[in-house]
């Protein structure tokens, strides 16, 4: 019965054959390409980690915009099928591994640009407990970006609207210059999911423990 629904959805919603028309594997696509023209957080030649990647629909949106001088490593638990481009690196990682962050470290250093994140688990339509699992996630997002942004960088994560998210944000806001909350048009209207847009790595450390 639920993938009957999921079907009959997909049927009805506009961005999934809008991807489908353009080519681009998700329709989240278009929630990427909603944030980057409002906030216009990539920029050509840009260096990019794409996590939580798969199926690679942020990372087509990200190399559209940085070119052929940019580079674009994307990072998922699931395969990501090879995009064949010598500037776009998939990897198959667990985002709680330190064998992913080593990786990271190793592959960008500090000289990423961007780091975006569309991370999410399985939702039990509990929401707190959705809120919670999903904040763990953007924590970790964001950990990562503190270790391979440049001074300047943006970093953009997917959060739950939940009791803990002002903890969160007063935990991000010290290291970048602006750090704002939207919600693109593309979402669809029953999720609680929502994008948090931090412009402007400071390079702070003072308040990192």
């Amino acid at each position: 019965m639920r993938v009957s629904r999921v079907l009959s959805y997909k049927k009805q919603d506009h961005y999934y054959h809008l991807a489908k028309k353009e080519g681009y594997r998700a329709r989240s696509a278009y929630k990427l390409k909603q944030m980057q023209k409002k906030f216009k957080i990539i920029r050509r030649g840009n260096v990019v980690v794409d996590l939580g990647a798969a199926p690679g629909a942020w990372t087509q949106v990200a190399a559209e915009i940085v070119g052929n001088k940019g580079r674009i490593i994307a990072v998922d638990k699931n395969p990501i099928r090879s995009f064949y481009k010598e500037n776009i690196i998939t990897q198959q990682m667990d985002m709680r591994s330190k064998r992913l962050f080593n990786y990271l470290v190793d592959e960008v250093g500090k000289k990423a640009n961007v780091v975006i994140s569309d991370l999410a688990g399985n939702t039990t339509g509990e929401w707190r407990l959705d809120s919670e699992r999903q904040q763990y996630l953007a924590t970790l997002a964001f950990v990562v970006s503190k270790s391979l942004l440049v001074k300047g960088g943006n970093f953009v994560t997917k959060i739950f609207r939940g009791p803990n998210i002002k903890e969160f944000e007063d935990d991000v806001k010290p290291f970048f210059k602006s750090v704002k909350h939207w919600r693109p048009p593309a979402t669809r209207k029953k999720s609680a999911e929502e994008y948090m847009i931090c412009i402007g790595f400071t390079g702070d450390t003072e308040n990192d423990e």
